[in-house]
């Protein structure tokens, strides 16, 4: 392992390290442009370049491995004189269009001038037209060739990462572009990566373009819940002005980095997938009634429908059943478990989701959907078709009296089955969830839940990690978390539970479930854990 000194600071690193990532260790930055960690070493652009001893001219510090005993030097005259006179050359074609790129404030051309430019241009510049602008190349980029500085990390990535290859860099010296090839689009299934890879605007998103300034963005982390992978990311969502784009309150998701289950990537679809926050949200507590919907208040609401509950399980419990999903945090099918099993022991609970059977690759997507499964496999709940179905059947005749359910529109899960006529049976139906659909719209009782994104939790991975959300935003209107209903129906039945936060909820998971124990939000951090 080679020892070396990155202006004075000793380090040692392993065989095959970079200067740049030795210096990154270091918390030495070393501006670059072309470099990303996650792909190959191109070194065209020249903005790293650094000072070593014993060598005659400089070095760029993404592509040098350190050795041992060498002496790095980041911020010398020669290099910071270099710097300045790549960045010139690379602004003499750049348009000065900033006040409405949408990089502007993430964009590292502005960042690298005021850090290292601020000259005063040697040359009488006559920018040359490159042929796109702000042109689609596919559904989810824009492409701006004038603002490209041809990094070529758009190249690299469809290369390298997708292997589909629709990038190219065409022409010669100050007429050379990038652009996709003659007859293709953009258009695989993680293109919007090019938008966050892209260090200047030449490749901008188009579900982002002039949408909210970044300046105004709040970042939040927290899990992708689109598959069971749970890809990393970040909820950028303005709450300033919550009424800027339509009353959408996020603005974009962005992938965020860990080594064990995304690294730098996550797909457009659960990139995109995010508009059923803010969109056809259930609000308020609704109770049908002999064809009259209402909405109501909680208290009056839950008094309602318990009235119902306790005179079915007064009579059998083998009357009521509930369906849990996958979608639901760890903590919340911890509490549904406690109260209808632990508490109310009832036996026909059971988990309900889509089967494993979507889109799936050997990259990032999963074909499971669902964010939570391996939780709720730990939890115990099962996924008995048979026993599912067996409980539409008791509906129909009318053997099963209350049905509760979280989130599942089952008149799409079972088309085969009469879920409708099911529904309207049964003496209780109660619907748990976010978004309006077509079950949502038949149930007697419909109590409005919060968006993974307006609540805290964890969800488990396919491959065992337990990982962090996070709440970004208020829950709209009057709607409640999941654990936050569960509490107080279970207060209102009369169990005394003494949880004040979802690190109480927890707190009590980990000491009940084997695969938990040794966890807490602490050791889960940022990264997540593994089960034991």
């Amino acid at each position: 392992m080679p020892t070396l000194r990155v202006d004075g600071k000793e380090i040692t690193v392993e065989k095959g390290t970079t200067i740049i990532r030795a210096a990154e260790t270091l918390g030495i930055a070393i501006p670059y442009y072309c470099y990303h960690p996650g792909l190959s070493v191109a070194g065209n652009c020249r903005m790293c370049l650094v000072e070593v001893e014993k060598m005659p001219k400089p070095q760029i510090a993404c592509h040098i491995q350190c050795q041992d005993g060498m002496e790095v030097y980041t911020q010398t005259e020669k290099v910071k004189k270099l710097r300045e006179h790549i960045l010139e050359f690379l602004l003499v074609n750049h348009p000065l269009d900033c006040p409405v790129c949408d990089q502007a404030g993430e964009c590292k051309l502005q960042d690298y001038y005021m850090e290292h430019g601020l000259y005063d241009s040697r040359l009488n510049e006559k920018k040359v037209k490159k042929s796109a602008k702000a042109v689609p190349i596919g559904p989810t980029i824009m492409l701006d060739s004038e603002r490209c500085i041809l990094c070529s990390r758009c190249v690299r990535f469809t290369d390298e990462i997708t292997g589909t290859g629709e990038f190219g860099i065409f022409n010669r010296g100050d007429h050379s572009e990038i652009g996709i090839y003659p007859g293709r689009e953009l258009n695989n299934k993680y293109s919007g990566n090019v938008a966050d890879i892209c260090p200047v605007g030449a490749l901008t998103d188009r579900d982002f373009r002039f949408k909210c300034r970044v300046w105004y963005l709040e970042k939040t982390e927290s899990i992708c819940p689109g598959c069971a992978r749970g890809c990393n990311m970040t909820i950028e969502t303005n709450l300033e002005r919550p009424h800027h784009a339509h009353g959408e309150r996020v603005m974009r998701l962005k992938p965020r980095y860990n080594s064990e289950v995304n690294d730098w990537w996550m797909c457009d679809a659960g990139r995109y997938g995010y508009k059923f926050i803010d969109h056809d949200r259930i609000t308020e507590p609704i109770q049908r009634l002999d064809g009259v919907v209402r909405t109501m208040e909680w208290n009056e609401i839950v008094a309602n429908l318990l009235k119902l509950f306790k005179g079915i399980l007064k009579a059998s419990k083998d009357e009521i059943a509930v369906f849990v999903s996958p979608q639901m945090t760890n903590e919340e099918l911890y509490l549904a478990k406690k109260l209808f099993i632990k508490e109310l022991g009832l036996e026909r609970v059971f988990l309900v989701s889509t089967n494993p059977e979507g889109d799936q690759d050997d990259f990032l997507i999963r074909a499971d959907k669902h964010p939570n499964r391996k939780g709720a496999e730990w939890l115990g709940f099962k996924e008995d078709e048979r026993a599912i179905k067996k409980v539409m059947d008791d509906a129909l005749s009318g053997a099963l009296k209350g049905l509760v359910m979280f989130g599942q529109d089952l008149i799409s899960l079972y088309p085969d089955r009469n879920i409708a006529e099911m529904l309207t049976r049964l003496s209780l139906s109660v619907f748990i969830g976010s978004n309006h659909h077509v079950t949502s719209e038949q149930a007697q009782f419909v109590l409005p839940a919060a968006a993974y994104a307006e609540k805290e939790g964890t969800f488990t991975n396919f491959l065992g990690r337990v990982q962090r959300i996070h709440q970004a935003l208020t829950p709209l209107a009057r709607s409640k978390p999941e654990s936050e209903i569960l509490m107080l129906l279970a207060r209102r039945l009369g169990f005394d539970w003494a949880y004040e936060s979802q690190e109480d909820v927890f707190d009590g998971l980990r000491r009940s479930v084997p695969q938990f124990q040794g966890m807490s939000y602490a050791k889960i951090g940022k990264q997540g854990v593994m089960a034991e």
